[in-house]
């Protein structure tokens, strides 16, 4: 195991990632964040280098951690050879098998060899699978023109974590809320306001510079700001040399169609969650 904490090597992976596309884009997110002062404390284990076969981006062990938060306790993963990835999952220190954690990859093998390991040391693996989605760097649609008013547009600030929580379908609960209070401090944002200042439409970036949780209000939908808030969020990270890269579920038909209207690409590969739970945790 080698711990790449060198920052003009961090700067060579970020490149060298680059020739990886598309199944390399969660842990190329993380890598740009990191090599742009890395706000969400990441580390990067790799097998070899500078010829490795399997990439590991984890949170910094001095970083402050709840073991019951697998929002922030999160790994995303790029593999050349998955025997390469599972021999470097069971090395010891590499993840930590003892909280709730979640594992983030592109490729298909992430699930069956995360969950034979994962079955030894006792805990229990949730799989949660999407489609993966990308807008390309040429010109998205003017959206301006199918916008039923002239909404405010505007960023979120991290009071405004509780709105999100609570209408986050993978939320409701204390680590969801501190999770995307420091995403809305740490990362870009993109909302639309109403009269009052009150926010109406959104969308995030994750710590994987993954476009998450666009959601309009049910009273406020139909008036284009989902469209609105999603190509401004992605013109905001291209302007900044990010991915615009995002996921969305198989039986999510509004959102699947928005997307296509909007030219995003929908990868070849699949994007892969897995939640890891110990078996401590669950009784």
């Amino acid at each position: 195991m080698i711990l790449l904490n060198c920052s003009t090597k961090l700067q060579m992976l970020e490149q060298m990632l680059r020739s990886n596309f598309p199944e390399s884009l969660k842990v190329y997110g993380a890598v740009m964040n990191m090599n742009r002062g890395n706000p969400f404390q990441k580390e990067v284990v790799l097998d070899a280098w500078p010829d490795f076969k399997t990439v590991i981006t984890r949170r910094k062990k001095q970083a402050k951690t709840d073991d019951l938060d697998h929002y922030t306790n999160a790994y995303a993963v790029f593999y050349k050879d998955s025997k390469a990835y599972r021999k470097l999952l069971e090395e010891p220190d590499i993840i930590n098998w003892e909280q709730v954690f979640q594992i983030q990859g592109l490729q298909d093998e992430i699930y069956e060899v995360s969950k034979a390991v994962a079955n030894l040391k006792q805990l229990d693996v949730n799989l949660t699978s999407f489609k993966a989605i990308e807008f390309s760097s040429f010109p998205m649609p003017d959206v301006n023109s199918r916008v039923a008013s002239s909404p405010q547009l505007s960023y979120l600030s991290v009071a405004e974590a509780d709105l999100l929580n609570r209408t986050w379908s993978r939320g409701g609960n204390e680590q969801c809320h501190r999770y995307l209070a420091n995403l809305i401090y740490c990362f870009p944002s993109v909302c639309v306001r109403d009269e009052n200042g009150k926010p109406v439409s959104w969308a995030i970036t994750d710590q994987f510079a993954t476009m998450i949780h666009g959601y309009t209000l049910p009273e406020h939908r139909r008036k284009g700001y989902s469209r609105l808030v999603s190509v401004t969020l992605a013109r905001k990270l291209q302007s900044r040399g990010f991915p615009c890269q995002g996921n969305v579920l198989d039986d999510n038909t509004a959102s699947i169609t928005l997307l296509k209207s909007l030219n995003a690409q929908f990868l070849p590969c699949r994007f892969h969650r897995l939640i890891l739970t110990p078996r401590a945790f669950t009784v």
